[in-house]
């Protein structure tokens, strides 16, 4: 299918139309099949019409969608390093790292575990160094 826009020689009115082919408007021309909407005119042509557009949202699409891949690679390069080089410590988070602050031991490796917005914001007014990473899960397929 494709849209022209046709306009009228007698009245200047414009409207579209669709036909199944390109060539189908000059087949119906010739055949006097093609009217204006507004005085019945068969005195029409086709005029200029913008460009669809349609292939600019979907190249932004595809870059949209390009740039989320490079983002969840960058995550799962950072969750693959933290997993070789720290120690997991699961829900004991807070109470680990204020052991490790307080004690002043210091650890063999860094250590990585789940704590509440809340709790990581208590950690960071008593000076314990926190950082949140994404943690995305590993795709299935």
């Amino acid at each position: 299918m494709i849209k022209y826009l046709l306009r009228c020689k007698d009245c200047s009115q414009e409207f579209e139309s669709w036909f199944s082919a390109s060539d189908e408007y000059d087949r119906l021309s010739r055949l006097k099949l093609l009217n204006c909407q507004s005085c019945e005119s068969l005195n029409v042509e086709k005029s200029l019409m913008s460009p669809n557009l349609l292939n600019t949202k979907k190249k932004e699409n595809l870059r949209k969608n390009k740039k989320y891949k490079e983002v969840r690679q960058k995550l799962n390069d950072y969750k693959k390093f933290v997993k070789q080089n720290f120690e997991y410590v699961g829900e004991n988070f807070t109470y680990k790292a204020r052991s490790i602050h307080y004690d002043k031991k210091k650890p063999k490796k860094g250590i990585y575990g789940t704590a509440s917005l809340k709790d990581v914001k208590e950690l960071r007014e008593e000076g314990i160094e926190t950082d949140i990473i994404p943690w995305i899960e590993d795709e299935k397929n």
